[in-house]
């Protein structure tokens, strides 16, 4: 209803609407488009709009607090008209009867219009609007036993149902409180993230002046003071000081990290002991932090084909149910030959009974759930629908330099004369490639000017030095220029002219990459290695980790190719990559995955992204895919067979209103138990994982 009313607005283009996380997210055609009108039309709609930050904690709407006090409310109605009823059932006759009627109406009423304020509001709001939610029947249920027991009271009936309509305002409250706080569990990943923000430093002017500056109003450059105890509310870099850190947030470990100047540091980040100097390196929106909220929301307002499917479902719920309990009264009506009061009784509790809460709830909170369980395992998603396809997959490739090993080569030989050394740390220091850092770091010269700078995915960085073309990159690509060839199968530099000269490089495999493979092999996802390096470091790398699919020296159109051939072949494939030159196949493949050192364009093409060093996060993932997908079919089995049980009695006037709302309720409750299950356990086929003291190293 939110999402169709806010489409119809002027200005906007697409709504989306998260309910366990209370948020909404617009889409406008136009930038210039005034907000305002996106609250205001919210308000009419009957959920007044609180702008807040991306990644804040949404603001209390005390909706709890409101149904806790109707519960109360409705508590104290059921005991005491109970107290009643039971002297009625015992046996009570004549005014003795009657007596007990009117008191019963007298607590029943106000009772009903106070308890059931939460049913009455949404169901008024949604008809005004010409729209049919899920409170409309229940409180056209309400209503009708509200009327039908008055009206039997007024004319000394034996039979009323004040009872009946109080107890199932009881027992709906029950379960929407309950749904409430199960709701509030499930979205804790993203108020916990966001308790890690501080909300402003300690910041130091040139001359050592201290003053408080709030997170807003933080910039790149700005010196601050950490002292022990406080997060980092940006991104920095330490300027001065020592101090042990713990860093769990980014790698998962509990055991404190020493700090010294020319660390950098992370967003969230806590302070164990000393004070720190630090320079701010990214805006607060820009930060580590900041990003991983941005992701973990965006993961939880994903729409897959489940959300769909179980969407349109929930559209149709409300004009279906009103046409089948009005074909039960009609029915009831002739059965019974006139008597309505039977045939408005059964058809309250078709009203009531058919409620979708658990099919609307069945694929959101799995995927809140899930959010959150790959959060703490140091792994973000950007969608709930990339969550149903890594489900689904049956084949994984790996990109090899940073993803299968740790991205930080080190280098030895290439013996390089002044000028040379000169320029190849000049076109290292313009490349965000390993190789190049490794290079930058091997070779210590001071760098020179260059002009005509380019990055070539998949071959180098190329630059003119001196009136000379230069090239750092693949070995074939530098021979172009060069005027004797290098080994081919490694990185190479060469000045337009001259001679190449190769750089060995030794490899560090990733930490969990051999147990990774192991654990993907036995659940048969066949992975394999589509790498741009040469074929003797490739090969090393593949039998290291006892890979037997090996494709090297390939181009980032043969990637590509590589990924084409295997959805031709009917595959569903997995690619997780890490450079420049991966990030056409990370965003070509059917679901990817990325580690949070890839490059900018590498971690927005994919769809996951692991923030912490170790391999198996693809396992991880992985398991939780599957068991989310198990989840959610099985929500939707709970959800079909408790209507396919409970509309069939409660057509054959089997059900009271009263048994119908606890029904409803509890089927509510038991899918969003069922969610909470993927806190705990997974089933996916998983290799032993042992720690091991050290990673080898390949050397070709």
């Amino acid at each position: 209803m939110i999402e169709r009313g806010l489409a119809g607005l002027p200005g906007v283009r697409a709504a989306r609407v998260n309910m366990t996380l209370r948020r909404v997210r617009v889409t406008l055609e136009d930038p210039e488009t005034d907000p305002l009108s996106i609250i205001e039309g919210l308000s009419d709609l009957g959920y007044p709009a609180t702008p807040i930050e991306s990644g804040a904690i949404p603001p209390d709407d005390g909706q709890a607090a409101m149904l806790l006090r109707s519960l109360a409310v409705a508590g104290f109605g059921v005991l005491n008209i109970m107290l009643m009823s039971v002297a009625v059932w015992a046996g009570a006759e004549g005014a003795t009867r009657q007596t007990f009627h009117l008191i019963s109406a007298v607590i029943a009423v106000p009772v009903a219009l106070y308890a059931g304020r939460p049913f009455y509001r949404s169901a008024w709001m949604a008809i005004r609007h010409g729209r049919l939610n899920m409170d409309v029947p229940i409180t056209v249920g309400i209503i009708l036993t509200l009327c039908l027991s008055l009206f039997e009271t007024a004319r000394g009936g034996q039979e009323a149902f004040f009872d009946a309509a109080v107890t199932l305002i009881f027992f709906l409250l029950v379960g929407r409180y309950l749904d409430r706080l199960m709701r509030d569990r499930a979205r804790s990943a993203v108020t916990d993230l966001a308790r890690l923000t501080s909300k402003g430093a300690v910041g130091l002017g040139p001359d050592g002046e201290q003053f408080y500056i709030s997170l807003e109003e933080i910039e790149p450059g700005m010196v601050l003071r950490i002292a022990a105890g406080e997060r980092l509310p940006v991104d920095a870099e330490v300027l001065r000081g020592a101090s042990d850190l713990d860093r769990a947030l980014v790698t998962g470990e509990s055991s404190p990290v020493a700090a010294g100047p020319g660390d950098a540091l992370e967003a969230g980040t806590l302070n164990l002991t000393g004070a720190l100097d630090v320079r701010v390196a990214r805006a607060a929106d820009a930060s580590y932090l900041s990003e991983m909220m941005r992701l973990l929301e965006a993961a939880e307002h994903g729409r897959g084909a489940y959300v769909r499917l179980a969407d349109r479902v929930a559209r149709l719920y409300a004009p279906v149910v009103h046409l089948l309990a009005l074909a039960t009264f009609v029915g009831w009506y002739v059965a019974t030959g006139g008597n309505w009061q039977v045939a408005v009784f059964v058809a309250i509790s078709v009203l009531i009974i058919t409620c979708p809460c658990a099919l609307g709830l069945a694929v959101p909170v799995v995927h809140v759930v899930a959010a959150g369980r790959l959060f703490r395992a140091g792994i973000m998603l950007k969608d709930g629908s990339a969550l149903e396809r890594l489900a689904g997959i049956d084949r994984v490739v790996f990109d090899k330099t940073g993803t299968l090993t740790t991205g930080h080569p080190v280098l030895s030989g290439g013996p390089l004369g002044a000028e040379a050394r000169a320029a190849a740390r000049t076109l290292a220091l313009h490349s965000t490639h390993p190789v190049s850092k490794s290079v930058a770091e091997h070779i210590n010269a001071a760098p020179l000017a260059v002009q005509a700078l380019r990055e070539v995915p998949g071959c180098g960085v190329e630059g003119v030095l001196g009136g000379r073309r230069a090239r750092l990159g693949h070995g074939r690509w530098v021979a172009e220029i060069a005027s004797r060839p290098a080994d081919a199968s490694g990185p190479a530099f060469a000045l337009e002219g001259g001679a190449a000269t190769a750089f060995g490089v030794t490899e560090t495999l990733r930490p969990g990459a051999r147990e990774a493979m192991a654990a993907l092999q036995a659940a048969g996802l066949h992975p394999e290695m589509l790498s741009g390096d040469g074929q003797v470091p490739a090969e090393r790398v593949a039998r290291e980790l006892g890979l037997t699919r090996v494709i090297h020296g390939a181009t980032p159109d043969a990637k590509i190719a590589r990924l084409e051939a295997l959805r031709a072949g009917g595959h569903r494939v997995l690619m997780v990559g890490d450079g420049l030159n991966d990030t056409a196949a990370l965003a070509a493949a059917y679901v990817s995955m990325a580690p949070a050192s890839a490059s900018d364009a590498g971690r927005s093409a994919a769809d996951f992204i692991f923030v912490r060093e170790r391999l198996d996060a693809v396992v991880t993932a992985h398991e939780v895919a599957l068991s989310s997908a198990r989840l959610v079919r099985q929500n939707f089995g709970l959800a079909l067979l408790y209507n396919c049980i409970a509309i069939p009695l409660a057509v054959a006037g089997l059900v009271t209103p009263l048994v119908a709302s606890i029904a409803m309720s509890t089927s509510s409750i038991l899918v969003v138990a069922n969610a909470l299950r993927l806190n705990h356990a997974f089933s996916a086929p998983r290799a032993k994982l042992r720690p091991r003291s050290a990673f080898g190293t390949i050397t070709p």
